[in-house]
């Protein structure tokens, strides 16, 4: 099995707040992220797939295709945009990191067999250079 990743990178803004909770209580938990004005980060995003060399190409899969796949139903529907009022995807959903990866996960999976026989295999998202989530769809 030969595993290949892509990394793209994407800007957005969130806040951590449970709507149950008092602000009070979501200051506590969830510190400066609980910002009733927001805040954002840099992330990136690396998604790797896995499976056996075409053999008349020698790839796993079309990086440049994973790349605009990616970009398509990922990273143009995120980047510069409030996780928690502008993206559909997230609606109802804590804009945690845990939670984007799994969203990502389930739209990356309908996607990918529109342009390869290649398999799912991990998805990284960075939120800092020093917090980073994995999922691996379980």
């Amino acid at each position: 099995m030969i595993y290949v990743s892509r990394q793209e990178h994407f800007n957005a803004a969130h806040k951590l707040h449970n709507p149950n909770w008092s602000d009070e209580r979501n200051r506590e938990v969830f510190g400066p992220c609980a910002n009733t004005n927001w805040h954002g980060h840099n992330y990136d995003l690396i998604v790797t797939v896995k499976g056996q060399p075409d053999p008349e190409t020698g790839f796993v899969i079309d990086l440049k295709q994973l790349s605009n796949l990616i970009r398509e139903h990922v990273t143009n529907q995120v980047d510069h945009k409030n996780l928690n009022l502008d993206v559909p995807f997230m609606q109802g959903k804590m804009a945690s990191t845990e939670n984007l990866v799994v969203a990502f996960w389930e739209i990356l999976t309908r996607e990918l067999c529109s342009i390869s026989s290649a398999q799912l295999h991990c998805i990284k998202l960075y939120e800092t250079p020093r917090n980073f989530v994995e999922y691996y769809g379980e």
